[in-house]
């Protein structure tokens, strides 16, 4: 069955399908997406796939993303009555996946949510009401009759820090939401052309999955000892079944090599203390959208060999401050103390709980060892607000940026030398991208910027994947392009260039104004121009965007653009 939008043209769509007995499929096919969480484009769309599970007792598989709220509770009251539903299992809470689950909570009222500790304390903010929950984990089962007996695995970090796997033990289907996806949208329910979804099969995997390939690893080792998996239920693009064996063979081998030079982080905090959870959830999300793969761990729990094997090969640590009562974090903590590396980089938050241990003592503790600090403490000292995860989240990639320069660095060292310094001749002017969006001001210092067309006036800007900024520059979103002047341009440049706390006014001292889009124009800048994102398009490790001018000005008709010469072309 397919159900369709009649505001969309058949763009949004709902197709259900029978995968097993008493098992179908609820798929939301989004046709027409072209980006996906900011990180990169889609070429084919994108489906939100849903699971609905008929045994004495019903059980729902994720939900879908809002934007399909009418269409997919419609077509679930057609398969179900809402009310007998006795348990939703959330497989992780990105919004994408748990979007509606406060609607389908509405409608079956009784229903249990089972989900992994942290997923709970997340949908505890997000649903309004009340609602019967579970904690679910490895080797939990919950049976539902007629021979469906679901077993858990958990799966931290694929690719958010609360994701689970649930296992049918009937039908040997596996659920496993991001993992094994792929961001391709067609009516081809199960994997049937393995040559048409590959190269997107890759692609999510080198986006989302790569980075923590070692979680992956883990996960794949648990799901060896469930026995026959016959389908492998994703939350995004077509089942695997007919090639479900290659591509499992594929996420072993790519993972394997992956993990060798992966760049990990440990992210050590006491679980269920104060807005801990989701700080650290965010804080994980800001490092994976720089590529960084991150473990974390519950120093209120973990033995002390987990603590330091897991210091012991990472290239950051960050430390949620435990409540000052708990001896067994603080004695993990020691423990870090004890094995971290100058090399290493180590970052401190609050967890804004009643009687968090202050940061100053144990930072200085670390800074004393020679160890330097992965962004500047982040001190929350009232309730967090969405801005604040976001000011947190940003912090967090900034740290995953750095940790991938240095990456970058030494690989980029077996490059010919001669090829590097040709690159580097490429010369280009210095300018200062800035943007509001959503209350929010952001800026950047860009070089790589050409004009691009004369008809109408535009030009290109490449800005790196990893850039906080990233998420300003969607099509139809509208910067200032400001231009910076030769022999007036190194106080900008170093202010711009400048790591701040987590909510700080990036144009605190600035002397700005405000152009005609609402974004800021640096007073001190050569010239202006006010423009939109039009298009873009992915270039590797950046996005190139072609922007459109409506207007300018220049504000020294003597003065000359700014100019950058590097030395070597492989690397900013």
């Amino acid at each position: 069955m397919v159900a369709i939008s009649e505001n969309a043209q058949r763009r949004l769509t709902v197709q259900t399908v029978e995968i097993a007995p008493n098992t179908t499929a609820i798929r939301s096919l989004d046709w027409d997406r072209d980006r996906f969480d900011i990180e990169f484009g889609l070429q084919n769309g994108t489906t939100y796939n849903s699971y609905l599970i008929k045994g004495d007792k019903i059980a729902l598989v994720d939900t879908s993303h809002t934007k399909f709220r009418d269409l997919y509770l419609d077509t679930l009251k057609s398969l179900v009555n809402p009310k007998a539903i006795d348990y939703i299992i959330v497989s992780h809470t990105e919004p994408d996946h748990s979007g509606l689950v406060e609607d389908v909570l509405q409608l079956a009222p009784r229903a249990t949510v089972l989900a992994s500790k942290v997923a709970l304390q997340f949908l505890e903010n997000l649903v309004h009401e009340p609602f019967s929950k579970r904690i679910v984990k490895s080797g939990d089962r919950v049976d539902l009759g007629k021979g469906h007996e679901i077993e858990f695995v958990s799966a931290p970090n694929l690719h958010w820090p609360d994701t689970i796997f649930s296992y049918d033990r009937k039908t040997q289907v596996l659920y496993t939401c991001d993992a094994f996806g792929m961001h391709y949208c067609s009516d081809e329910t199960f994997d049937k052309s393995l040559e048409a979804i590959e190269p997107d099969f890759r692609f999510y995997y080198d986006c989302l999955m790569g980075p923590n390939a070692r979680s992956l690893l883990n996960a794949m080792k648990r799901m060896g000892d469930l026995g026959k998996i016959n389908i492998i239920a994703n939350g995004h693009g077509p089942l695997l079944y007919h090639h479900l064996e290659i591509l499992k063979e594929c996420y072993q081998v790519w993972s394997q090599k992956q993990a060798k030079n992966e760049t990990t982080v440990g992210l050590y905090y006491v679980p269920g203390y104060g807005n801990g959870d989701r700080l650290a959830q965010t804080i994980t999300h800001g490092l994976q959208k720089a590529g960084i793969g991150v473990e974390m761990l519950d120093i209120s729990s973990a033995e002390i060999q987990e603590v330091n094997e897991l210091a012991g090969r990472a290239s950051g640590i960050i430390i949620g401050m435990p409540p000052s009562t708990n001896a067994a974090a603080h004695a993990a903590i020691s423990s870090l103390l004890s094995v971290i590396k100058t090399k290493q980089v180590v970052g401190f938050f609050e967890c804004y709980g009643g009687d968090d241990e202050p940061i100053a003592p144990l930072r200085k503790r670390f800074i004393d060892l020679g160890v330097k600090e992965a962004f500047p403490a982040i001190k929350i000292k009232e309730t967090p607000t969405d801005q604040t995860y976001q000011q947190v989240e940003t912090a967090a990639t900034e740290m995953g940026q750095k940790l991938v320069r240095e990456r970058n660095i030494k690989q980029i060292k077996a490059i010919d030398a001669n090829l590097e310094k040709a690159l580097g001749r490429i010369s280009n002017g210095l300018y200062i991208l800035t943007s509001a969006k959503a209350g929010d001001k952001s800026a950047m210092l860009a070089s790589w910027v050409a004009q691009a067309s004369l008809q109408p006036l535009g030009f290109t800007v490449a800005v790196a994947k990893e850039r906080a900024i990233e998420s300003c520059l969607q099509v139809g979103d509208r910067f200032v392009l400001n231009v910076l002047e030769e022999g007036n341009y190194k106080e900008l440049k170093k202010h711009f260039l400048k790591r701040l706390l987590p909510g700080t006014d990036r144009f605190a001292g600035i002397k700005t104004q405000t152009a005609k889009n609402g974004a800021p124009i640096l007073s001190d800048a050569l010239a202006y121009m006010e423009c939109e994102v039009t298009s873009t398009m992915e270039c590797s490790d950046h996005w190139i965007m072609y922007c459109s001018v409506q207007d300018g000005r220049v504000s020294k008709p003597d003065g000359i653009t700014a100019v950058r010469h590097r030395k070597v072309g492989n690397y900013y």
